[in-house]
């Protein structure tokens, strides 16, 4: 009689009980905790993936190369400001600075200061030291704000952190087959775009500072293309992030607002 009561268990490990009757069989009852199944993503799913990284690692890439250069910005004084044959121009990123000296002939006759950097002439390259002994830079006379410079570095690290993070999780996503590490390698990409991007800002407010600290010595500036690196980085690495966000919906949103064509309401 026992026998129409128990029922052993099952592949899984789990309990089944039933109902014991002579009109036929009951059905079975299984208690106990369920094995848990992760989706596996599909072909296309896999594919849409690898593309949005591909665009991703272009954001990651001019990053990179922003944040590593010097060319953020270029401060020049007046051709004639010392009345000699020769003028000065600098350029400085977050972590060095490079001061160069050009000829005055060389400069185009219808600029009014010294420059551009990319002329040929003599350079003279530091890298700052307020990272190490918290000292000040002197660049043409004029002093940096190492609190301003300082926050720029930092929060450039910490968007090149932030990405290193997301790209850990979308290679596990592919890896495992998985879309569990979508949404936080989304939150790591969005967060990396937009500290670069902060990171821009308060780069500019250290050259104001820079530009501000001796009124006597006139200097012009104007940002270089490491920062248009950096800003283009910033847009894209949001971009992907979004993407990844849609990705990591479990319906696509178009998908979920339009109706079917066989559904009867």
């Amino acid at each position: 009689m026992w026998s129409n009561f128990l029922v052993p268990q099952d592949e899984d490990g789990r309990l089944g009980v039933a109902g014991g009757g002579q009109g036929g069989a009951s059905p079975v009852i299984k208690v106990g905790r369920g094995q848990r199944r992760s989706q596996k993503m599909s072909d296309s799913q896999d594919g849409k993936i690898k593309l949005v990284f591909l665009v991703c690692l272009v954001g990651v890439t001019l990053t990179v190369l922003g944040v590593g250069t010097e060319f953020w910005v270029e401060v020049s004084q007046p051709k004639n400001f010392g009345g000699n044959r020769t003028c000065h121009v600098a350029h400085y990123g977050l972590w060095k600075a490079c001061v160069r000296t050009l000829w005055v002939a060389d400069v185009d006759p219808e600029r009014a200061n010294c420059g551009p950097a990319e002329l040929p002439g003599e350079s003279n390259c530091t890298y700052f030291k307020f990272f190490t002994s918290g000292e000040n830079a002197v660049i043409l006379k004029k002093t940096t704000n190492k609190n301003l410079n300082l926050a720029a570095a930092i929060l450039a690290l910490l968007s090149v952190t932030a990405m290193a993070m997301g790209s850990i999780c979308i290679i596990m996503t592919l890896s495992k087959g998985v879309s569990f590490f979508l949404k936080p390698a989304s939150f790591c990409f969005i967060l990396s775009g937009v500290l670069v991007l902060v990171s821009i800002l308060v780069f500019h407010q250290s050259v104001l500072a820079l530009l501000s600290s001796e009124p006597s010595v006139p200097l012009q500036h104007r940002l270089s293309w490491s920062v248009a690196c950096v800003g283009s980085a910033g847009a894209v690495l949001i971009l992907g992030g979004l993407l990844f966000v849609l990705l990591s919906l479990p319906l696509s949103p178009w998908r979920k607002c339009l109706p079917h064509k066989n559904s009867a309401t």
